[in-house]
């Protein structure tokens, strides 16, 4: 891997949509980030109401799967408005919050959209900086990017190339929002194995970056095993410039040359080998991780931001394929953590599969401090089965802030949106959902919901193929939730929603 070239930052607006794409060709020669913005551009793409989109139809019976594109949702959900995909046209990702503002990942880039009125979002600015997943987050004036894929450099004008080739790069990219219209990208951090996702833990005056990456296969040099650990960044504020690696805390130690994660296959068929992490969720106040690591779910301690310390792991051998990401309960004593069973491309929310693999796992946290333990108490997945040709596993998602009670909605790939209580970890149960039929009816196509994350007294989702959701849940269980308000918020750095401070 190569030194980090310096950022190509200049950020170009363009007139409209049609303007960017007559010179996309140019400015990616050039390695310029292409932002073009939306306000008042009456060719872009409207915002669509629930009436304008396809029929809507309440209930879904019994076994019953939608028609294609046809939307069904439980009569305590509400669509209220659809932003379609526009000049990014790759993959739909991850969303963050700022005010009134969401931040929406893409393959190609990322976008921003004014939420201040819900039921009309509004497209601020779209930036072309292709690289994948462009996994998203915002602290302050800056705004955090992934890049896992080998690209030719660190501009936004890369170009994918092999794993293969030494001269690569991939890692972390920042920009800078203070002009929310006009992102500036002002440094680039190259970490081992790029950067698939990542979780902040906001400090005064600096910023930390807990960079997860692993090994997909053999084709990725950089991430063979032993490759059981983590990237930190410390990014200065004041000087997002100055971003660097400050770490590689090892988390999997072990003898060998596959260190000391689950071995996987064929010691324990069906189950990923532990290379890595594919996401960790940090509650700052209390100073506690939980990290999904492929084959390995663990519990940790990051008192000390540049040393996390694990104080609890755990596996599925008989269920779990593949450790996805991880959701606390507001009290620090559960942990819900997600099975990506197929990679998030596999039809698996059948009868063939069954209700325990691809689902998610509750595991209580019991004892303090050092001694704490994780123990499973059961499984949830989604009670609707989908068509064979849609994508559908347990996927993103985010607590709905009610005290007394552990609430969730959660993003189901073209299992669509579920909302579900887990109040009592060994019963939980769905309460409400939103979901579209298939893209295809003869064809396995990749689309549905990528994240689905509560915010301020709504949901909103980020569908992989139709692009921005908005929903409204009306339900006495759920209602008080809409009090709290929130100035920022990334699902993976969880907030204490009920900080007096606030």
């Amino acid at each position: 891997m190569h030194t980090p070239l310096s950022p190509r930052s200049r950020i170009r607006r363009l007139g409209a949509a049609t303007a960017a794409a007559g010179l996309l060709a140019a400015l990616l020669a050039t390695g310029t980030a292409v932002a073009t913005p939306d306000p008042g551009d009456e060719r872009a793409p409207a915002p669509v109401s629930a009436a304008q989109a396809a029929e809507t139809r309440s209930e879904m019976r019994a076994g019953e799967i939608p028609g294609v594109d046809e939307i069904v949702r439980s009569s305590n959900i509400e669509h209220l408005a659809n932003v379609p995909s526009d000049a990014l046209k790759s993959l739909n990702t991850d969303l963050a919050f700022q005010g009134r503002y969401a931040f929406a990942g893409n393959y190609d880039g990322f976008r921003i959209f004014d939420i201040s009125d819900p039921k009309a979002p509004r497209s601020v600015v779209q930036v072309l900086c292709p690289g994948s997943q462009n996994d998203i987050s915002v602290s302050g004036n800056l705004l955090f990017l992934s890049t896992d894929s080998s690209r030719s450099d660190d501009s936004c004008a890369s170009t994918t190339q092999p794993a293969s080739v030494k001269e690569s790069w991939e890692g972390m990219k920042i920009f800078d929002i203070s002009d929310i219209a006009n992102p500036k990208y002002v440094a680039s951090v190259e970490t081992a194995c790029g950067s698939h996702t990542h979780t902040l833990l906001p400090k005064r005056d600096d910023v930390y970056v807990y960079v997860s990456s692993y090994s997909p296969s053999a084709a990725f040099p950089d991430c063979l095993p032993p490759h059981d650990g983590i990237s930190v960044i410390k990014v200065p504020r004041a000087e997002p410039q100055r971003a660097k690696v400050v770490g590689f805390p090892v988390l999997f130690p072990g003898e060998g040359p596959d260190g000391g994660g689950n071995p996987g296959a064929p010691t324990n068929p069906g189950v990923s080998k532990t290379t890595g992490c594919h996401d960790i969720t940090v509650l700052p106040e209390q100073d506690l991780a939980a990290g999904a690591c492929m084959g390995d779910g663990i519990l940790f301690d990051v008192s000390d931001p540049e040393r996390p310390r694990v104080i609890d792991r755990v596996q599925d051998n008989v269920n779990f394929a593949f450790w996805h990401s991880a959701t606390f309960n507001q009290k620090a004593r559960k942990v819900v953590f997600t099975d990506e069973l197929g990679g998030g491309g596999g039809a698996t929310c059948n009868a063939t599969v069954g209700p325990n693999r691809g689902a998610n796992g509750i595991y209580d946290i019991r004892g303090k401090g050092d001694k704490r333990k994780l123990v499973f108490r059961s499984y949830f997945k989604i009670p609707r089965h989908q068509a064979d040709t849609e994508n559908c596993v347990a996927h993103n998602g985010s607590l709905i802030p009610v005290k007394g009670k552990d609430l969730m909605v959660q993003a189901w790939y073209q299992g669509g949106v579920s909302v579900w209580d887990f109040t009592d970890s060994s019963r939980p149960k769905e309460i409400g959902y939103f979901e579209r039929g298939p893209l295809s009816a003869t064809t396995l196509s990749v689309g549905g919901s990528w994240s689905a994350y509560y915010y301020n007294g709504h949901i909103y989702s980020n569908d992989i193929a139709k692009g921005l959701d908005v929903l409204k849940i009306s339900d006495k269980r759920t209602d008080p939730a809409k009090r709290i308000r929130m100035d920022e918020l990334n699902v993976q750095t969880q907030p204490d929603y009920f900080d007096r401070r606030r």
